[in-house]
């Protein structure tokens, strides 16, 4: 019984030490956006995504602000996530609940695109 113990313990500490260790996206938080627990904020502004790319783990919640004057689109390549046309202050909010790379652009200015990594 006591080894049972001790490798459920040293399980816990292994996996501790996982959380502790995952990368985080460095220039999302540098830049004051970007993950913070089960959600994220990518910001429209001056015709561009910030940040350009996210990581963000399993769960989380993304949400878009369009900051711009003109309205805009948060599109996936992959038809996983399509917003309507995003005016001044409009939000949209999709949850990752699968692990992989979500590339995405708007419909209405294709040059501006994104990046959305799930961990």
């Amino acid at each position: 019984m006591e080894r049972i113990l001790n490798r459920i313990g040293l399980a816990a500490l292994v996996i501790t030490a996982f959380a502790l260790l995952t990368p985080v996206d460095r220039h999302a938080n540098a830049a004051g956006h970007g993950q913070t627990g089960t959600s994220a904020a990518v910001k429209i502004d001056n015709f561009s995504f910030g940040p350009a790319a996210v990581t963000v783990p399993v769960g989380t919640t993304v949400t878009w602000t369009n900051q711009d004057d003109i309205p805009h689109t948060v599109v996936s390549t992959d038809d996983v996530f399509k917003s309507k046309a995003l005016d001044t202050d409009d939000k949209f909010s999709f949850v990752f609940t699968k692990p992989g790379t979500y590339s995405y652009f708007c419909s209405i200015h294709p040059k501006m695109t994104g990046q959305i990594i799930v961990q």
